[in-house]
């Protein structure tokens, strides 16, 4: 199959800039590098053309052999390009500056955060349980944990007082290796020094080398009003110490809120089933009711209130987290039906069930009515 025009394989005209051929380049190799797409033939083929590519266009006297006789300046032995490739044109420096963005900066630049990053501190997990009551007032807890904080005896670098570490000696300092694998040239973080690019010669006694010791810790926690099972709360800076400068880690608090024996949350709502006489739903009264702010409330049955019928009290229900309003408390009537009746009460009801009629039971019957012209049909 004849190849493609090389300024199309890189999408740039022929007049385009060096910059611009390593920009698009750069592009090109960063989306498909066999690293990217593993097992995936296409994009493999497309990143081998894209480097055929711009390792004649990157190279003056290649490029101008290619302008003048295309591709068959290459054919026969004329241009060295020596099976696959396109990587007789560039260095290894320029290889280091095109795959920055995807293995890193080869060059050192960005060594310092890398180390900070690699030699962060762990963040830890502490899973507290709180009451329904406790979410809606917040509180203020002391927690105990182990932890890792800076050994005060070396200052967190590892080093015996009045010595230093020294230059890693396997990656000279940098903090990253690279390796040569097939026709491209790999960087990782260096396995002697774990990227700090340091080693410990003269260790601390206290803490081996370490630069941390292991403690218990006693943090003070303010858990906000309004928190609600599964809430994460981010201490920032209170997890483990890190390692020869690094970062200190954070710890999240994880919120377990009870299970409570009235109330049933939903979000900020909440909910409960108040239980009320036969009598007292038919006749209307006026009952009180316990909010989770440990007052009471009073609200007003009607007379003829069904089973199931809800109240809701505005403003009575959980707090927003970090706002002032709340949600609100949802009452549902749950009518009980009297049991172990005396003779008196049985007497009263049969008296009742004899003078009642279809307008004080308006639900039974349009029942009765359905099912009259259910078994008519």
């Amino acid at each position: 199959m004849a190849k493609r025009d090389y300024y199309d394989v890189l999408g740039v005209n022929k007049n385009a800039s060096p910059e611009d051929l390593k920009s698009a380049y750069r592009k090109l190799a960063v989306k498909y590098h066999p690293d990217k797409n593993p097992g995936d033939k296409a994009a493999e083929d497309k990143f081998k053309e894209a480097s055929e590519a711009y390792g004649v266009l990157s190279d003056k006297s290649k490029k101008e052999n290619y302008d003048n006789f295309g591709h068959a300046a290459f054919e026969n032995g004329g241009g060295g390009q020596g099976g696959f490739g396109g990587f007789g044109g560039f260095s290894s420096t320029d290889f280091s500056d095109i795959f920055e963005d995807f293995f890193g900066d080869f060059g050192g630049g960005r060594r310092s955060s890398r180390r900070s990053s690699s030699n962060r501190g762990s963040d830890l997990r502490y899973d507290l349980t709180i009451t329904l009551e406790e979410a809606f007032t917040g509180k203020k807890q002391n927690i105990q944990f182990s932890t890792s904080e800076k050994c005060n005896t070396c200052k967190g670098n590892g080093s015996k007082p009045g010595s230093s570490p020294d230059r890693c000696s396997y990656c000279n300092g940098n903090g990253r290796v690279r390796t040569n694998q097939g026709f491209f040239t790999v960087q990782q973080t260096c396995p002697q020094c774990s990227g700090s690019g340091e080693e410990i010669t003269n260790p601390c006694n206290d803490c081996n080398g370490q630069g941390n010791k292991q403690i218990s810790k006693k943090v003070s926690v303010t858990i906000p009003k309004g928190v609600d099972d599964g809430t994460r709360i981010r201490l920032a800076g209170k997890g483990e110490a890190g390692t020869r400068g690094g970062a200190t880690g954070d710890l999240y608090l994880f919120i377990n809120v009870k299970s409570h024996e009235l109330f049933k949350r939903s979000d900020v709502n909440l909910f409960f089933e108040f239980p009320v006489s036969i009598a007292d739903a038919a006749l209307g009264t006026t009952i009180e009711i316990p909010t989770i702010d440990g007052k009471k409330a009073k609200i007003k049955i009607p007379d003829g209130t069904q089973n199931g019928k809800q109240f809701r009290l505005k403003g009575k229900g959980m707090p927003f987290m970090r706002r002032g309003d709340y949600g609100d408390l949802y009452v549902q009537i749950k009518t009980e039906v009297p049991v172990s009746l005396n003779k008196e009460q049985k007497d009263l009801l049969e008296k009742f069930r004899k003078i009642e009629n279809e307008r004080s039971n308006p639900s039974i019957k349009k029942f009765f009515q359905k099912a009259k012209d259910f078994w008519k049909n």
